[in-house]
């Protein structure tokens, strides 16, 4: 049984630590040892919090990745971990930093963890997760265009520095980083009022989310409903942040590439009938 309990958390380090491991021996750079070990321990340390019931288990995870990753890896190592930092290393041909931590977390990742990022790690998330609108209080608007409009428009901001040959690229970046997380709150919390719902700037807005999609609808990791269980009270998906059609299994369901694996929905459920 304890083995069982534990089991999850392990794995989870373990896949970490892998990746870990293997980019350190590939880039010869002991930080990506550091860096995705501690990333994995602290999710790992989350999931055992969680198995424990503690209702503040995944802002742990959310607050020791993401202030990680936006103090240390952003602010302290001035590396630009937006969208616009991977376009830009990308464009330079060089695979570490943002480039790496988009392939890992935001391209291949989700086809194991699915939108795993955006519920245990997002910095973004983690601030506007803590606002009032746990529950989303009216139908998903019809405004899911504007991630690709702001996706199109951070993937054309660098191109046009490349293109025009601008000098200090690199102090552009970082100002763009800066100024790129001002708008990002600024805009989510703004949004999150105006929708009732903490996780409106997630569903309309953020231009992540073109990579997230399409990668998780083949997600290894998903919640599954067991039938004979289910009696369709539906409080799963009244609870849901991302408007998910929890109650079915189905890959092409209601918003199916939106789950957060927050699991709120199996902890509501009154029958038990949820599992990852």
């Amino acid at each position: 049984m304890l083995i069982r309990k534990y089991l999850p958390p392990f794995v989870m380090w373990l896949v970490f630590e892998v990746i870990a491991v293997t980019l350190w021996f590939a880039l010869d750079n002991i930080f990506y040892l550091f860096n995705f070990s501690y990333i994995g321990t602290a999710i790992a340390v989350g999931l055992v919090l969680y198995g424990k019931k503690k209702k503040y288990a995944r802002n742990v995870v959310q607050f020791a990745v993401g202030l990680y990753m936006i103090v240390y890896l952003g602010f302290l190592c001035r590396e630009n971990m937006q969208i616009e930092g991977f376009w830009y290393y990308l464009f330079l041909g060089v695979f570490e930093a943002a480039t790496i931590h988009y392939v890992v977390a935001k391209i291949f990742g989700p086809l194991l963890f699915g939108r795993g990022w955006c519920g245990y790690a997002c910095w973004t998330a983690m601030v506007l997760d803590l606002l009032p609108f746990k529950e989303p209080s009216s139908p998903r608007k019809q405004w899911g265009m504007i991630r690709y409009f702001v996706f199109g428009a951070s993937l054309v901001f660098v191109s046009l520095l490349f293109i025009l040959k601008v000098p200090n690229k690199e102090e552009i970046m970082w100002r763009s980083f800066i100024i790129g997380n001002i708008l990002y709150y600024a805009v989510g919390i703004a949004i999150a009022y105006k929708c009732k719902d903490n996780r409106a700037f997630c569903k309309y807005i953020c231009p992540i989310t073109v990579f997230l999609k399409p990668m998780s609808y083949f997600s290894l990791f998903r919640i599954k409903v067991d039938k004979k269980k289910c009696i369709s009270c539906g409080k799963c998906e009244k609870i849901c942040p991302m408007n998910v059609e929890v109650p079915c299994n189905s890959r092409n369901k209601k918003n199916a590439t939106e789950c957060i694996l927050c699991m709120k929905c199996v902890e509501k459920c009154p029958q038990n009938a949820l599992k990852l």
